[in-house]
C-alpha cells in the first residue's frame, strides 16, 4: 500500500514537472542562453520554498506523519561537489534533463528520454563501480 501512495505522489510530481514546462528541451535551452525568466522563477521558488520548509521543520520541530521527529543532518563540504556540479550541469545542458524530469518526459511520450535514462543508469553503475577510487 506504501509504494502505491509513492508512486501516487511521483506521478503527481510529474505532471506539476510536464504542466510547469520545466521538463521541456526548449525552456532548458532558453534558461542557459539566458532568454528567459521561467526557468530561474521555478528553481528560486523552489529554493525559497525549502528555505523557510527547512527553517519551519529545525524551529518548530516538525515530525513526520508517524510522529517520528524530522532530523536534518548538516552537510559536509567536498571539493569533488563542484566537480559533480560541473559534470551535471552539462549533462543537464546538453540532454535537457535531469533525473527527475527524465521520468516525466517518458511518461509525458518524449521517448528520447529512455536513451537518458538508460545512460543515467550506466552513469551510476559506473560511479558505484569507481566510488572508492574517487575523492570523496
Amino acid at each position: 500500500m506504501k509504494n502505491l501512495q509513492y508512486l501516487g505522489m511521483g506521478v503527481l510530481f510529474g505532471i506539476i514537472l510536464t504542466k510547469s514546462e520545466v521538463v521541456s528541451w526548449w525552456r532548458i535551452q532558453e534558461m542557459f542562453r539566458f532568454q528567459s525568466f521561467h526557468m530561474y522563477g521555478v528553481i528560486g521558488s523552489a529554493i525559497l520554498v525549502g528555505l523557510v520548509s527547512i527553517q519551519l521543520i529545525k524551529r518548530i520541530g516538525l515530525k513526520t506523519i508517524s510522529g517520528e521527529p524530522i532530523v536534518l543532518a548538516d552537510k559536509s563540504y567536498y571539493h569533488g561537489t563542484w566537480i559533480g556540479g560541473i559534470l551535471f550541469g552539462l549533462g543537464w545542458a546538453l540532454t535537457g534533463a535531469c533525473p527527475g524530469p527524465m521520468f516525466a518526459q517518458l511518461g509525458s511520450g518524449v521517448a528520447g528520454a529512455a536513451v537518458l535514462i538508460l545512460a543515467a543508469l550506466a552513469g551510476t553503475w559506473t560511479y558505484s563501480a569507481l566510488r572508492d577510487k574517487l575523492p570523496h
